[in-house]
């Protein structure tokens, strides 16, 4: 059976979100790390990994609305090369344009402010996952 993490990738914080039937995803955890120190966030997604028997990752990939990558998308692809180094899973790239500013919008209309920092990224790593998982058509 398919196991699922979504990841969104900052420079100092990785949301993580799981599915584990394929189906929904669920917020799972923010991971801190240095900033743009992305060899620790791997260091602590490795167990996760391991932990919850994840057979796919997908990993935001930010592009410009022209569809251009920058900076932050080559960063992206360079986080999937790393995965791939380090365990053998299926690692997606997914376009998540606009996924923060869909996060932002519900958040102000649904969450105290004092809450919304701490669960922006786990939000926006279930978004991009929920994303993937709808467009299969499971």
């Amino acid at each position: 059976m398919k196991r699922y993490l979504g990841l969104d990738l900052g420079s100092k914080t990785l949301g993580v979100a799981i599915s584990e039937s394929g189906l929904i995803a669920s917020v799972y955890k923010t991971i801190r790390f240095v900033e743009n120190n992305y060899d620790d966030a791997l260091e602590q997604l490795v167990p996760v990994i391991d932990e919850n028997k994840i057979t796919t990752v997908i990993l935001g990939l930010p592009k410009h609305m022209n569809n251009d990558l920058g900076i932050r998308g080559e960063i992206s692809t360079q986080f999937k090369a790393k995965i791939l180094e380090k365990r053998n899973v299926e690692v997606i790239l997914w376009d998540e344009r606009l996924s923060t500013q869909a996060v932002k919008k519900v958040m102000v209309q649904a969450i105290r402010r004092s809450k919304q920092k701490t669960i922006k990224d786990e939000l926006a790593a279930v978004l991009i996952l929920q994303n993937y998982l709808d467009s299969k058509g499971a």
